[in-house]
């Protein structure tokens, strides 16, 4: 059982409007986590005392990473930020196939995002219990590079479900033109999700941005991850097209990483089949 945090926050769980037309399809568990290459985050401080710990391996992470397996091993579909592709502080070892490994997770997928010479291999992740149609990798714009957005497609091409999982910059002004491109890939499919660490609040221009562009939707807005601790900023999301029924989200009590988990639960439509 994952750890009750031991500062309060505010309960992010909260009921959704009831559909017009419900779906019938097949119902899937989706958790989006920034899991901070296994390191563990309680205050503020531990940025400073800890910041070895990002650059060198330390006894802790995997114990660690075996209890984010346990958290995750009964969703579907879960992508992950900040992970390490295999470098120096992960002992070359590849979180993100550690943890498909130790959730019991049969596919497994990560894009590796920034190099730091033999210390650091900064990724993002998926993990599924379905079999991907497609992967692709893509670079995302910005004057500091090294952020992507990996996108996984599930079922044919008319009726198949996208995933694209994020970790946005830290300005508002790339992350402008990184949702700018994400947009364009978006608009291209029926059935998208879009989550991950967007490194802003519901409440923005950046996000109002991809929403008029797309038509997606935050079936929730102000469900707060960051600080783990203490969380009153919600800077981690799980975006749905319309055509996607959501029932249930929330974030975890689950205080390992400085930003707590976000689940969903959706229906899809009865034309997609994300198959096993």
């Amino acid at each position: 059982m994952p750890n009750v945090a031991t500062t309060p926050f505010h309960k992010s769980e909260r009921n959704l409007p009831e559909s017009k037309a419900a779906n019938t399809g097949q119902r899937i568990r989706l958790l989006s986590y920034n899991v901070q290459a296994g390191i563990s985050t309680e205050r503020y401080r531990h940025y400073v005392t800890r910041s070895w710990k990002h650059v060198l391996p330390h006894a802790q992470r995997f114990s660690n990473l075996d209890r984010v397996a346990r958290m995750i091993k009964d969703y579907d579909i879960v992508g992950l930020q900040e992970l390490d592709a295999g470098s120096l502080r992960s002992g070359y070892i590849n979180l993100t196939e550690y943890l498909s490994e130790k959730a019991h997770m049969p596919f497994w997928s990560d894009q590796t995002n920034r190099r730091i010479g033999r210390f650091a291999r900064h990724s993002t992740g998926v993990l599924s219990r379905f079999h991907p149609t497609e992967i692709i990798e893509h670079r995302l714009p910005g004057r500091i590079p090294g952020r992507g957005a990996l996108f996984i497609r599930f079922g044919n091409r008319h009726d198949s479900l996208v995933v694209l999982i994020l970790h946005m910059a830290l300005g508002r002004r790339a992350r402008l033109r990184q949702f700018d491109y994400i947009s364009e890939i978006v608009n291209e499919y029926r059935h998208v999700i879009v989550m991950g660490d967007l490194n802003c609040p519901s409440q923005s221009t950046e996000m109002d941005y991809l929403i008029n562009r797309t038509m997606m939707t935050e079936p929730i807005h102000d469900v707060c991850t960051f600080p783990s601790w203490r969380p009153h900023r919600n800077i981690d999301h799980i975006l749905v097209t319309p055509t996607l029924q959501v029932d249930h989200v929330k974030a975890l009590d689950f205080s390992l990483s400085d930003h707590l988990p976000v689940e969903m639960l959706i229906t899809l439509p009865e034309s997609v089949h994300l198959g096993s």
